[in-house]
């Protein structure tokens, strides 16, 4: 431990604090290593993207590639598992600028599956915060779950009680107290001595879906446990409610950790019944815990973010202090940017490219903000790169390709930029009308832009809102006063042309593994197999999509299909249909896979050991291939009604990129 009075290395803490020695990666390390020594199997880290997965854009959470396991799958590594898992949440995009909101994190995990329980999973997370990291104890409080009458569930005092023997071992308070719920907001704050609150499902309760009520029927669920820690120097903001409490959003307590207890399995509607072999599903933040370690509540100033902030004050000869939401967003959103490109995504106008394309052009947007109108990525990424390759080989290995390919991105942004300037002083020019001074005389008003502009510039030339209205305040260029209206008018109408669009994509989680999805999912096996017989080895999965009315396919292939290839890969695919091979599945040594030929998806990284879908067996084996599932039963299956295998569409994606798209008529 030591004492810090106003600056630390990563940045100030308020007062005087004692703060614990350790950084974010030392952090990192002494987790994986505690559970390790624990009997845990440390496993790598899921990709942000994920091949085989259509459910959803990319790894949003720990839990994510473990639900399969919680949900009753046998993990090949045993019952006891830890990992630090990179996530990212791209409906944060906008809330990025405050001092606790990212779209990029890492998850410090650990699970039991069907082993140890409760007790044991909080006596471990108390010894890791208490003895291991030394946060200051005195500073952390717990929330348990409060019980539901209605669907006959006991208020979790097992938890509680754990929590306070161990605080109490050490001489810490002890108290418990009910805060309630949101409803009724919070019926109290927090009195001196407690340090262990109850809340209802809408905090304290786990499903896929949320609390009690919206829990699937026959899915696994519970109570969880969460610990917050207090930065006691920020004041409580009452625009978050009359009381502060450790589920407050005022930004004087922040979650470190939670720890599920899947107990339970809904069985009926409001109908709870115990499972035989309970899980342990626990998550850290470990930026939010490393944060914590320093005692200060800005996230940005931890070991993972702060050189990058530190890179972008040096290039601009700007400070942090006055320029704190730019660089903030630029750290944030160059941190995905990076992990992305290290996981084989590429920007694009499509879907996981989409988001990537949008976190790196508003980077760029605020680097204008710090005066840096110049190339500048290749200067930050390798600053990101540095803070991750020791703990992530994949980062080491494909360091120079990400930063060729965000390099890249950014040149062709700046031009875009460029682009988008000349067209708004075409527009504005063009919106100049003449008034009559006299019969033979007429003077031009002033130029001006207004919102449905706005938008074509931001929807059509990638120009963004915000410098479009800066640029046009320097050029001298009015708006109307309700630019804004008109121009979320227009962004609502394509966000609903989006949604329809969009309406049969898998979402999230488990969900949408229906009948039309498992076809679509199991024809992409087929077709990979049959490009690759017609067009040669050289092809490689370069991305896919599946909805419930086509899938998509992209392949590395250079040159456009001719009708003749294309029809010779329909029939392959219906040829392996009405053959009514049979699907299925195995765990392997991820040598032995591929060593009997198993393909992979483009940019992967696999553990010791994977899971190999087969379509036919012994003679008739059509294809192996590396993929989470789920699939039909029989290749049959995708014939049912007479459908036969069509692809519809044959066309460039991308430089050496070519993209498919089929359907089941």
């Amino acid at each position: 431990m030591k004492c810090v009075s106003e600056v630390d290395l990563y940045g100030k803490c308020q007062g005087h604090a004692t703060i614990t020695d350790m950084n974010a990666q030392e952090i990192r390390n002494a987790y994986l290593d505690f559970f390790a020594e624990r009997g845990h199997a440390v496993v790598p880290r899921a990709q942000l993207v994920l091949s085989g997965d259509p459910t959803t854009l990319f790894t949003g959470s720990g839990m994510q590639p473990m639900i399969p396991y919680l949900l009753g799958e046998t993990h090949p590594k045993g019952v006891r598992i830890t990992d630090s898992q990179t996530c990212l949440r791209a409906q944060d995009i906008d809330d990025i600028g405050d001092n606790r909101h990212t779209t990029f994190f890492e998850m410090l995990g650990n699970w039991s599956l069907g082993d140890y329980g409760k007790t044991q999973q909080i006596e471990w997370m108390f010894e890791f915060i208490s003895d291991v990291v030394k946060l200051d104890l005195s500073k952390i409080y717990i929330t348990c779950y409060i019980g539901n009458d209605e669907f006959g569930i006991p208020k979790d005092t097992e938890a509680a009680e754990t929590w306070s023997r161990l605080f109490g071992g050490k001489g810490l308070s002890t108290g418990t107290a009910d805060i309630g719920s949101e409803t009724n907001g919070y019926a109290r704050g927090m009195h001196e001595g407690e340090r262990i609150f109850y809340y209802d499902g809408t905090k304290n309760w786990w499903s896929r879906n949320g609390n009690e009520a919206k829990t699937p029927v026959g899915d696994p669920c519970g109570p969880d446990s969460e610990m917050f820690y207090e930065f006691d120097f920020v004041e409580h903001d009452t625009n978050y409610g009359e009381y502060c409490h450790p589920n407050c959003d005022c930004g004087r307590f922040i979650e470190i950790g939670n720890n599920v207890f899947m107990v339970y399995k809904k069985v009926a509607e409001g109908k709870f019944e115990l499972l035989e072999k309970p899980n342990i599903d626990h998550g850290s933040g470990l930026e939010r815990f490393a944060a914590a370690a320093i005692n200060n509540p800005d996230m940005f100033k931890i070991s993972l973010i702060w050189p990058i902030i530190e890179k972008l004050q040096l290039l601009s000869g700007k400070n942090y202090e006055s320029h704190t939401e730019s660089m903030r967003v630029i750290a944030d959103h160059l941190r995905s940017a990076t992990f992305l490109a290290v996981d084989g995504c590429v920007p694009s106008n499509k879907e996981q490219g989409y988001v990537m394309r949008r976190l790196l052009r508003r980077a760029i947007r605020h680097s204008f903000d710090l005066g840096i109108e110049q190339n500048f990525l290749q200067e930050v990424v390798p600053v990101i790169a540095d803070l991750y390759h020791n703990d992530f080989p994949e980062v080491a290995e494909r360091r120079d390709e990400v930063v060729a390919v965000l390099v890249k991105e950014e040149r062709v942004f700046r031009q875009t930029l460029r682009k988008g300037l000349r067209e708004l002083e075409r527009m504005a020019e063009a919106n100049k009308t003449f008034e009559h001074d006299s019969p033979h005389e007429t003077q031009p008003t002033a130029k001006w832009i207004g919102g449905e502009q706005l938008f074509t510039l931001y929807d059509t030339y990638g120009f963004p809102v915000e410098l479009s209205v800066e640029e046009a305040f320097k050029q001298g260029v009015s708006l109307p006063e309700d630019w804004r209206q008109q121009f979320d008018a227009k962004m609502q109408e394509q966000r609903q042309r989006s949604q329809t669009a969009q309406k049969g994509t898998f979402k999230g989680g488990l969900e949408g593994h229906d009948d039309i999805h498992l076809k679509y999912h199991t024809a992409t096996h087929l077709m990979y197999k049959a490009l690759r017989t017609v067009l040669g080895e050289h092809v490689v999965q370069r991305g896919s999509n599946i909805t419930a009315d086509r899938l998509r396919f992209d392949f590395s292939h250079s040159e456009k299909m001719t009708p003749e290839q294309i029809k010779r890969v329909e029939d392959i695919v219906n040829d392996v249909i009405k053959k009514d091979l049979p699907m299925s599945w195995q765990e392997l040594p991820t040598d032995e896979a591929f060593a009997r030929g198993a393909l992979g998806a483009f940019g992967d990284k696999y553990g010791d050991t994977v899971k190999v879908y087969s379509a036919g067996e012994g003679d008739e084996l059509f294809s192996i291939e590396i993929c989470g599932g789920p699939h039909v039963d029989h290749t049959g299956q995708l014939g049912e009604d007479g459908k036969v295998f069509v692809i519809t569409k044959e066309e460039a994606s991308s430089a050496g990129i070519r993209r498919i798209k089929a359907l089941l008529r």
